[in-house]
């Protein structure tokens, strides 16, 4: 192991490296960005050499935009984000400039994030996450470089800590590749505020070749957690129900990821409120379903969670007592790959005994998304595992859309959708669940996210499961076409009922005569709505605590309001908005927040009116 400093590992890595680095990077939250950087900033301006970065997830502040936008989120990235280091990279693949001698292949992206970005689309490979350690392997790779946690109790190891996932599947295939005479270097840098996890994730200190001689003291990515509507507390209640006592769960980041894990928190610690909520839901239909896979009873025997990602709703249901099966000798409660949160979530972590850290076992991805290798623990370990994971849409016959758009363009990618999904195949017991919205609205147009067709899918048809809306939960495993279709209709929104049948009617997919039940054709917002206002403490707007000020929480509501009623791109409709906004008293300290108290010119009286109507609306 050498210690150096950044300057010293970049010249070591063009010395003892061939004309074309290959270098990865961990997914999320694991990179060293300060040695990227530099490293990034010598090869540009090298012609002769080649960079390759192969990663996932790479992070930076969200852009700022303009207008109100811009007036939101400059001083709240400001406060979060505080110093942490962008990527130089990811500016260059957002704007289409990255250097000709410099690649950046990811096979996972930050959800929309790059949309626009023709590099990055072009550059996107679709890999399961099981199989990323495999593929980056096979195109030559021989630098790794990580963010790596240290602690005084640990003096001669290091920690992957966030990231093990793909370092400890790719670690066998390196010592392969150095024993043939290959040159392979791994470069590590602690990072003072990443928690030291134990176990798996722990390696000596000389596995690193290269070691930078000063941690990292700025600030951690992190990621707010941001508001949970109606429609996702109701996917969440739902899905709840199909959790199993003593059984083995799986969920992922996003408000309907917290939205599931409020909805455990209520049916342990509210289970009179949670009942009355799913009765008022009117979940009759699906009694059965949730008798025989799940249940509305507290949790007597707790869960396991088995996981890809450990996020911060799987850590609030550990400290709640929910998730507290061991699933080995060595007391672990969750398995995980990678985790990446809110800085209240990397605190709690940091601020445990290292002894009660190691419940959570961070490990490479290949033990947690697949069922080979060590299958017959795996099956033990995961009994009635719960699987569940998020689409934007699905077609009418059971295909589930997550990752791309029809046109080509990667929104995300599939990540490790796919291995779970195929898990809750796999195991006896075992249930893939995928979350959807029914519907969307933006710029005062509303669609479905349930369609006829749609030009792509992520999870084929023949390996549906179960789907939940927030209409309720549709059991599609082994049923014929016409079934299948028919209770997808029964969690769609009423609204576009009518149209759905009878493009399946034209298909030849419903019988001429198909009437939906009665019961399902009151699938409306406006019944949400009434029952949220009856069981107001079953849905809270941020579950899982938050970064905003409770100024800023007012204007996120105000703000996405005006974005889905409104196309604030078009005059008329900006005219339309402000006409009925009322007058500044009660909401100074909002204005004062955005810097509208005393506006400026016509824009500014504009913006005040747009705020003030969105901040009256959703009062």
């Amino acid at each position: 192991m050498h210690l150096c400093s950044i300057d010293q590992a970049v010249e070591q890595v063009l010395s003892r490296l061939p004309a074309h680095i290959h270098m990865g990077l961990p997914l999320g939250l694991g990179k060293p960005n300060a040695f990227v950087n530099a490293l990034y900033a010598r090869v540009r301006e090298l012609p002769e050499r080649r960079l390759t970065i192969y990663t996932a997830l790479s992070l930076g502040r969200p852009p700022l935009g303009d207008g109100l936008q811009r007036r939101f989120l400059e001083p709240f990235v400001e406060r979060v984000f505080a110093d942490y280091e962008e990527l130089s990279y990811l500016a260059d693949l957002r704007n289409d400039t990255l250097p000709p001698n410099i690649r950046v292949e990811q096979f996972f992206m930050q959800p929309g994030s790059l949309l626009h970005s023709e590099s990055a689309q072009q550059d996107y490979v679709s890999s399961n996450y099981s199989h990323a350690a495999r593929d980056i392997n096979a195109k030559g790779l021989n630098l790794i470089a990580q963010l790596v946690a240290a602690t005084p109790e640990k003096p001669v190891h290091l920690s992957l800590a966030c990231n093990p996932d793909i370092t400890l599947d790719l670690l066998p295939m390196i010592a392969k590749r150095r024993a043939a005479g290959e040159t392979i270097l791994m470069l590590g840098q602690v990072h003072a505020e990443l928690p030291y996890m134990p176990g798996d994730a722990e390696l000596p200190i000389d596995a690193f070749d290269l070691l930078l001689d000063e941690a990292e003291q700025r600030r951690l990515f992190s990621t707010p957690n941001m508001p949970v509507g109606i429609q996702d507390h109701c996917i969440g209640l739902h899905a709840s129900s199909l959790v199993r006592d003593g059984g083995t769960l799986q969920i992922g980041i996003g408000a309907m990821g917290d939205a599931v894990a409020a909805a455990l928190l209520a049916r342990q610690g509210d289970n009179a409120g949670y009942r009355a909520v799913l009765k008022a839901l009117d979940v009759g239909p699906w009694q059965t379903l949730i008798e025989r896979e799940g249940g509305l009873d507290t949790f007597a025997h707790g869960l396991y969670g088995c996981s890809e990602m450990f996020v911060n709703g799987l850590l609030v249901l550990a400290e709640a007592g929910l998730l507290r099966r061991p699933a080995d000798e060595q007391g672990a409660i969750l398995h995980g790959g990678f985790f990446l949160g809110p800085q209240a979530f990397y605190q709690r972590l940091r601020e445990m005994p290292l002894e009660q850290r190691a419940q959570f076992a961070m490990t490479r991805i290949s033990f947690i998304n697949e069922l080979y290798g060590q299958e017959a623990l795996k099956r033990r370990q995961r009994r009635d595992a719960r699987f569940i994971n998020t689409a934007f849409g699905m077609t009418l016959l059971g295909a589930g859309v997550a990752d791309q758009l029809e046109d080509g363009r990667v929104l995300s990618g599939v990540g490790g959708q796919y291995n779970f999904v195929a898990q809750g195949h796999a195991l006896e017991g075992g249930r893939s669940i995928l979350l959807l919205r029914s519907w969307r609205e933006a710029g005062g147009e509303v669609t479905s996210n349930l369609f006829w067709t749609y030009g792509h899918c992520t999870i084929p048809r023949h390996l549906r499961d179960i789907v939940v809306t927030e209409y309720g939960i549709a059991d599609l495993r082994g049923q014929t076409d016409s079934e299948v279709i028919a209770r997808l209709l029964a969690v769609s929104d009423s609204r576009f009922q009518p149209g759905l049948i009878k493009q399946a009617k034209e298909a030849g997919k419903l019988a001429d005569d198909f009437q939906l039940e009665a019961r399902f054709t009151d699938n409306t917002p406006q019944r949400l709505e009434a029952i949220r206002a009856q069981h107001a403490r079953l849905f809270p707007e941020y579950p899982m605590g938050t970064d905003f000020t409770a100024e800023e929480r007012d204007l996120l509501r105000a703000l996405n309001w005006l974005k889905s009623k409104f196309k604030l791109s078009e005059v008329l409709e900006l005219g339309k908005a402000a006409l009925d906004a009322p007058g500044p008293e009660g909401y100074e300290r909002h204005l004062a927040r955005m810097g509208l108290e005393v506006p400026q010119g016509l824009k500014e009286e504009l913006y005040q009116r747009l705020l003030l109507a969105g901040l009256q609306a959703t009062s």
